[in-house]
């Protein structure tokens, strides 16, 4: 399990502020004291507020993110939807929600070192997407399920982030095909399973 993103009022205000001066300074302290100056707060408070440096960073802005997205998750009428609906509505919400900072996320994709970082929230953000989804496997399945659409999320991020239509539509296209792959792996294995456990019986015999 992937341990929790520390929050508190002031450091999720400090990244709002920054995120302001993020596609000029890049994830950096010094774009987080220029946010704090913004606020009228003490530029030194930088490395109080975020020990962990720009990854730290990254890590506070995708979990705001993740947050978000559940609480807006509310006003959509998920119980309605079958689970593939679910999570596609869920990543085209956050989606949206990134659309604002997309030069901020593309300035963390590309930021020297940021794997271990991105990995982190990567897990903590496909979780955060299958828990708004409904999902309570508790099972092997918990890890494949999150594996799976790490996969999905990840590539559809990239995409996005190459897409110019004011819509999405070809990210969502791009999505539907990758969640429509998956369906099919998940139909042909559900398949072979069938005739396994029909063979089965008769080898023993």
């Amino acid at each position: 399990m992937i341990a929790a993103v520390e929050r508190s009022p002031e450091r999720d205000a400090a990244l709002a502020a920054a995120l302001a001066h993020v596609p000029f300074d890049g994830w950096t302290m010094a774009a987080l004291r220029h946010g704090l100056r913004d606020l009228d707060a003490e530029p030194l408070d930088a490395e109080l507020l975020f020990p962990g440096g720009a990854a730290g960073l990254i890590e506070a802005f995708a979990d705001r993110i993740d947050r978000e997205m559940e609480a807006a998750a509310a006003a959509l009428d998920l119980p309605a939807l079958r689970v593939p609906a679910r999570v596609r509505a869920l990543v085209a919400l956050r989606l949206r929600l990134l659309a604002p900072h997309k030069e901020a996320v593309r300035r963390a994709l590309a930021l020297p070192g940021r794997a271990p970082a991105a990995t982190r929230a990567l897990a903590r953000t496909v979780d955060a997407i299958w828990h708004a989804a409904g999902d309570a496997s508790a099972d092997f399945s918990w890890y494949t399920k999150r594996a799976i659409l790490a996969g999905v999320y990840g590539a559809t991020l990239l995409f996005w982030l190459n897409d110019h239509g004011e819509d999405d539509a070809a990210t969502l296209a791009f999505l539907d095909r990758r969640l429509a792959g998956v369906a099919g792996i998940g139909r042909l294995r559900r398949r072979c399973g069938e005739m396994l456990a029909r063979v089965r019986p008769a080898a023993a015999a």
